[in-house]
């Protein structure tokens, strides 16, 4: 395995880390040097995802403050530091037209989505902020910066999410931090597969279908995005490489047009 040291001696939590991206990004930011804290509500996920990188492995929901507040908590009392938290904990929500959204589906995935989102970046940003450096990457979506039918619950997250990522890059700049966020399009894998599988349902229409009219042949490159390509613009976003940048937004979306 190939490695190098862009994120030596950094210490990075991901949420989300036991599957996607989020596994994806753990296993490449360990590759470069980091220290990694995988953290996401399934234990067995997290501890094979772990086991690979030899990291650590800790149990949080995002939703749940105190949870949040004890998983960063720990991360420092253990590793010393946190430098990097790539904040990728999510769901996909529920994929339903607006006029016929379960209300409780819809606060499920406001909750996960963006409050955990917030209360990971208060808690680790007091963290870095005390410690004059750190790098928050949020992963937002392509439908964080354009709405998708069916997907109102999701988008109005993401869009949030990046309103965020600009308002707090503001505030924490002065100590030294950067925030940014990560637009993927859509990413291959199981969480694609399932939310397919319910556009299908909902729309009656053939999976296939859905995937060549609405995923693929509007890409320049007219494939999916994998979840490796996305954790090397995480990675990008982590490092050192990025310096000069705060207060932006990536797209990895194999040119969606």
């Amino acid at each position: 395995m190939r490695q190098d040291t862009q994120l030596a001696g950094k210490v990075a939590v991901v949420t989300g880390g036991g599957s996607g991206i989020g596994e994806a990004s753990a296993i490449r930011f360990a590759r470069a040097g980091a220290r990694v804290v995988v953290a996401g509500r399934h234990r067995a996920a997290l501890d094979a995802v772990s086991q690979k990188i030899e990291g650590l492995a800790i149990v949080a929901d995002v939703v749940d403050e105190a949870q949040v507040e004890s998983l960063f908590n720990e991360t420092k009392e253990r590793l010393g530091r946190v430098d990097v938290l790539l904040n990728n904990a999510g769901i996909s929500g529920p994929i339903a037209a607006l006029t016929e959204m379960d209300t409780e589906r819809w606060d499920e995935c406001v909750a996960i989505n963006l409050r955990g989102a917030m209360l990971c970046m208060k808690h680790a940003g007091r963290l870095m902020c005390e410690q004059g450096s750190g790098s928050i990457v949020n992963v937002s979506s392509l439908m964080g910066l354009k709405g998708y039918p069916m997907r109102s619950a999701y988008s109005a997250t993401k869009f949030a999410l990046i309103g965020m990522t600009e308002a707090f890059a503001h505030e924490v700049g002065q100590y030294g931090v950067r925030v940014n966020a990560l637009c993927p399009g859509a990413v291959h894998g199981e969480l694609m597969e399932r939310v397919i599988a319910r556009r299908a349902e909902a729309e009656g229409r053939a999976p296939e279908v859905i995937i060549k009219e609405n995923y693929t042949d509007p890409a320049a490159l007219r494939k999916w995005v994998s979840p490796e390509e996305v954790a090397e613009a995480a990675l990008y976003l982590a490092s050192d490489a990025s310096s000069g940048i705060t207060g932006d937004r990536i797209k990895v979306d194999a040119g969606r047009l």
